[in-house]
């Protein structure tokens, strides 16, 4: 199955996920599911329980939160990190596109990826 995305209100671009459902990615943000100012775990359980993979720039935080869901043997659906400002949309754009070519949402369950990588 293909990576279905949400986008947490750090990553939170119209642009972005404008950009990704024109070239067909499924992709939902915290402002459209009613999400803004929740706690990052909510973040992460909302998007595993609609099947989605997060996307975020709050690296140390969702890593954190990983690495804990692990050690308490909770599952999540996935987790895409990114450093904030560090790409424009368009290459924001490109880099999700090229690990969702690769990656299945199978692949993401309770695995980090970093944007950085797939330049």
């Amino acid at each position: 199955m293909t990576i279905r995305l949400y986008c947490d209100e750090d990553s939170l671009d119209h642009d972005l996920a404008r950009a990704l459902r024109a070239r067909g990615m499924d992709v939902t943000t915290a402002l459209e599911e009613d999400m803004l100012a929740r706690e990052d775990e909510e973040h992460l359980d909302y998007a595993t329980q609609q099947g989605r993979v997060l996307f975020s720039f709050n690296r140390g935080d969702f890593y954190r939160i990983h690495t804990q869901y692990l050690e308490q043997g909770r599952s999540h659906a996935g987790i895409i990190l990114a450093n904030q400002q560090q790409y424009s949309v368009g290459e924001q754009m490109r880099r999700i596109l090229k690990l969702s070519a690769v990656k299945t949402a199978e692949d993401m369950k309770n695995w980090i990826e970093f944007l950085s990588v797939w330049g």
